[in-house]
């Protein structure tokens, strides 16, 4: 009888170092991507995928359908993540 081994997918905690410059509050500046020049304060980041919510930049627009028969739909504009390297702290 032969035993078959499958591999485990690799932890992301184990193989990733948590080792982001930028961390929440800080003030940063873009300096890649369509949003280039445009400054903020970072609401969130999440090291494990190297990205950091900046706000007012990568704005994107959600439809939020109403729970209740009397509420209307929403049309929401959320900020998106966008990748660490693409901001630069600002003194």
């Amino acid at each position: 009888m032969v035993k078959i081994l499958k591999k485990k997918a690799p932890r992301s905690d184990l193989w990733h170092k948590n080792n982001m410059k930028i961390k929440k509050g800080d003030s940063v500046i873009v300096i890649a991507g369509s949003n280039k020049g445009k400054k903020g304060k970072v609401i969130k980041a999440i090291p494990t995928l190297d990205r950091v919510v900046v706000e007012g930049v990568n704005m994107r627009k959600k439809s939020h359908k109403s729970k209740k028969g009397g509420d209307q739909s929403q049309i929401l504009e959320i900020a998106m993540p966008i990748h660490v390297s693409n901001v630069k702290k600002q003194d």
